[in-house]
């Protein structure tokens, strides 16, 4: 069972929870860790537990039945995912792969249902968290249609900036080019030049192991 605390450190919902729903809540998460490049679950399985990224750094997304790869979100610290499929009590329809080394926090669909069910302030998150991610799906599937290379890219790197769906993050990310790449569905030497181009534009700044935002706003409505 881990800690009180620790379940607020990595869990923002667990905030808004009672002393009752907090003891619940964290006696029915585990903890699992990944290597990079680890499939955390494939489409089809029956993975049932809602997950948090404590540490790390995963993608979510597809590979269809002729190799063609398609990203949805990237999934950073404090991210929590899959609800959804866990209210549905329904296989996977997606892939989730760490693209670094990465640890999970993982409630048992027995607690989240429990929540689900009792819980007002869980609920309040979950409305919240499910019309967040709607949003994301509704603007990935425009940007991926309608714009080039490095607008794809800005928009995906400015997803990771949602407060609900990533409510621990900073303006520096610790994030490689290749891991950029990954989650906007480039290769890393388009990602390479996309992101220079966006850093002469003074959008963000290039440093070892990540970037640092400058225009967050200008990023996010980048290709308008």
């Amino acid at each position: 069972m881990i800690a009180a605390d620790y379940l607020k450190r990595i869990a923002a919902w667990s905030r808004e929870l009672t002393e009752q729903e907090i003891e619940i809540a964290r006696a029915g998460i585990s903890e699992k860790s990944y290597r990079a490049n680890e499939f955390i679950f494939m489409r089809g399985d029956n993975f049932q537990y809602w997950t948090g990224i404590v540490t790390g750094l995963a993608r979510m997304g597809i590979v269809s039945r002729g190799g063609k790869a398609a990203s949805f979100a990237g999934l950073t610290a404090g991210a929590w995912f899959g609800e959804g499929t866990v209210l549905k009590n329904e296989l996977r329809r997606y892939d989730v792969v760490a693209l670094r080394d990465t640890r999970l926090a993982m409630m048992d669909r027995r607690t989240f249902v429990w929540l689900f069910e009792n819980s007002v302030g869980f609920n309040r998150f979950l409305v919240g968290q499910l019309n967040e991610r709607l949003g994301q799906f509704i603007a990935l599937l425009e940007y991926g249609r309608t714009l080039d290379a490095t607008a794809r890219l800005a928009r995906s790197i400015a997803s990771l900036f949602n407060p609900i769906l990533y409510p621990e993050l900073t303006l520096h990310l610790e994030i490689t080019q290749e891991e950029i790449g990954a989650l906007s569905g480039i290769s890393r030497q388009n990602a390479n030049q996309c992101l220079k181009r966006l850093e002469r534009e003074g959008l963000l700044r290039l440093e070892y192991g990540g970037v640092t935002i400058i225009e967050l706003d200008r990023l996010r409505h980048y290709g308008e």
